[in-house]
């Protein structure tokens, strides 16, 4: 009897992790696909936290222009490293306009992030390109979203016009449909793992 039940537990995780490898290829494949803003506050403190969100918004609308000649993320990439100055400056006079001197640092880099939700969107855990700006000591609570497409500030209906030309009909599936959270939490504990050892 001992035998019969592992054999069906055996069976049933093997079945749950054979339904969820088309979908972990498909959430690797967006990572290739987005790229990513990440902000750090200097603190957790109330004027910190609105702080960021006068830069985030700041560097949104500086950028928007930007990122509508991207056709791909190695587009939208390129032009963030061409203009890493510039948006670190536009951050950095948001900071002075709002009375703050701390410092600001801007930078493209690869960082893990775990499922994120946005709206309408899902956005499974792994590895991402991302412009992240570190506010001050960047020991507050963080803010992200999508660059590129433009997920941030569009419309409803303009974000969604963006997705269907970015991704394929599967990886659109995978960030708009409801109801996958144990796939998610699957792939985003496997990712873990490999972030670890990346």
């Amino acid at each position: 009897m001992k035998l019969f039940l592992k054999s069906l537990c055996a069976a049933f995780v093997l079945s749950v992790i054979f339904s969820v490898l088309p979908f972990q290829a498909t959430c690797t494949k967006l990572q290739d696909e987005v790229f990513r803003l990440h902000i750090l506050a200097n603190s957790d403190s109330a004027a910190d936290q609105a702080l960021k969100l006068k830069v985030r918004d700041r560097v949104l609308g500086y950028t928007e222009a930007l990122f509508k000649q991207a056709q791909s993320k190695q587009e939208a990439e390129r032009l963030v490293a061409a203009n890493l100055q510039s948006i670190a400056n536009v951050a950095a006079c948001e900071l002075r306009d709002s009375g703050s001197d701390d410092t600001v640092k801007a930078e493209i880099t690869r960082m893990f992030f775990t499922t994120r939700r946005y709206e309408n969107y899902t956005l499974p855990s792994g590895m991402y390109d991302a412009l992240r700006l570190t506010i001050g000591k960047g020991e507050g609570h963080n803010w992200w979203c999508v660059m590129f497409p433009g997920l941030c500030v569009s419309s409803e209906q303009s974000r969604d016009a963006k997705a269907k030309e970015t991704f394929t009909d599967g990886e659109y599936r995978v960030v708009r449909e409801e109801k996958q959270e144990y796939k998610f939490f699957i792939v985003e504990f496997f990712e873990k793992i490999r972030a670890t050892f990346t």
